[in-house]
C-alpha cells in the first residue's frame, strides 16, 4: 500500500524541520522496508495520527494486531524505545520488537491499543483520575546508566528559545521572566529523580486489552514528578479559557492533582507556569498564534 503521511504530520514536521531534512521523502521506503522485514500485514495508516510520527495499524505473522510507529531522529525514537523497555508494559504500551535495524530506522513495533479511545473521551473528573493513576505507575527509578535527557537539560534548551521569543514579542517578556525565575528556583533542590513520560496528557492515555488504560508516545526525561504532572494541569485548556471560572478551576485542579499524587502544590504550580509559557511562546513562533494566545492567557492565571 502507499504510505502517505497524514496532513497533520506533514504540517507539524514542516514547522520544525532543519534545513535539508529529507525524512518525509524517505518515509514511504522506510515503512515498506519495516513491513517486509517484520513480516507485517497493513490494516491502515492512523489518521489524523500524531504530530511527530507515522502510525500504522498492522498485524504480525500470527495475526496479532500491533502498531508500527516510524519517527524522525529529531523526535528521539531511541529515547522512547529505551523508556518503553524500562517500563516493560507497566502503565505504558508494550514494545514488541527492538532489533538493530529498527533502531537505525527509528522504527517501533508496539502492542495495539484502541487508537480512537483515550481518557479524554471520559467526563473531565473521571479523565483526570484515570490519567493520574496511569502517571503514577510510570514514575519509577531510571536505569542506573541511563542516557535520558534531564529536566534541567531540556528546560535549559527551552529557556534559550523563550528568551528569543520575548525579544521578538516584548509583550510576553513579563510572563517569560516569571517562568524562567520559577524554573531557576525549582532546579535548586528537586525532591526526586524519576523516569518521566515527558509529554503526558489525556490524549496520550489509550484504552487497552491488557490493562484498561496505557500511556503512549513518551518523550522521556528524568526529573521530579511535578514536571510531568504540570502538562496534565492544562488539559482541555480551551474549555478552561472559555469558562468564566477558568482561573479558579485551574487552582482547584492544581490542588487536587497535587494531593492525589503527593506532589508539592507550589512546585506543581511553578512547573505548570513554565511549561505553559514555553508551549505558548513556541506555538506563536511556529505559526499557531491562537494556540499561543490560549496558553499564555492560561499562564497569566498562575
Amino acid at each position: 500500500m502507499a504510505f502517505e503521511p497524514p496532513r497533520r504530520l506533514v504540517r507539524a514536521l514542516g514547522e520544525t524541520a532543519p534545513a535539508g531534512d529529507d525524512w518525509l521523502a524517505r518515509l514511504p521506503g522506510i515503512a515498506e522496508g519495516a513491513v517486509a522485514r517484520l513480516d507485517l500485514t497493513v490494516d491502515r495508516v492512523q489518521v489524523p495520527g500524531g504530530r511527530s510520527s507515522l502510525v500504522v495499524l498492522v498485524r504480525r505473522a500470527d495475526g496479532t494486531p500491533a502498531v508500527l510507529k516510524l519517527a524522525p531522529p529529531r523526535a528521539r525514537p531511541e529515547s522512547e524505545r529505551a523508556a518503553l523497555a524500562h517500563w516493560g508494559g507497566r502503565g505504558a504500551v508494550q514494545l514488541l520488537s527492538s532489533d538493530a535495524e529498527d533502531r537505525a530506522e527509528g522504527v517501533l513495533l508496539l502492542e495495539r491499543l484502541h487508537p480512537d479511545v483515550s481518557v479524554r473521551s471520559l467526563p473531565e473528573a473521571k479523565a483526570l483520575l484515570e490519567a493520574a493513576g496511569t502517571l503514577r505507575r510510570l514514575w519509577v527509578e531510571p536505569p542506573a546508566d541511563h542516557a535520558f535527557e534531564t529536566v534541567a537539560e531540556r528546560t535549559r534548551r527551552q529557556a534559550v528559545a523563550m528568551r528569543a521569543g520575548a525579544e521578538r514579542a516584548p509583550e510576553v517578556a513579563p510572563l517569560v521572566d516569571a517562568a524562567l525565575a520559577a524554573r531557576d528556583a525549582l532546579l535548586v533542590a528537586p525532591p526526586e529523580q524519576r523516569l518521566l513520560h515527558g509529554t503526558f496528557r489525556q490524549s496520550k492515555v489509550l484504552a487497552g486489552e491488557r490493562m484498561p488504560w496505557l500511556a503512549v508516545g513518551p518523550d522521556p526525561v528524568v526529573g521530579e514528578n511535578a514536571f510531568d504532572l504540570a502538562r496534565l494541569v492544562r488539559d482541555r485548556v480551551e474549555d478552561l479559557i472559555a469558562s468564566p471560572a477558568g482561573a479558579s478551576i485551574t487552582r482547584r485542579r492544581i490542588k487536587r492533582l497535587a494531593e492525589s499524587l503527593e506532589v508539592d502544590q507550589e512546585r506543581l504550580r511553578g512547573w505548570t507556569l513554565f511549561r505553559a509559557v514555553e508551549s505558548g511562546v513556541r506555538a506563536v513562533r511556529v505559526g499557531r498564534p491562537r494556540d499561543g494566545e490560549l496558553l499564555l492567557e492560561f499562564a497569566g492565571w498562575l
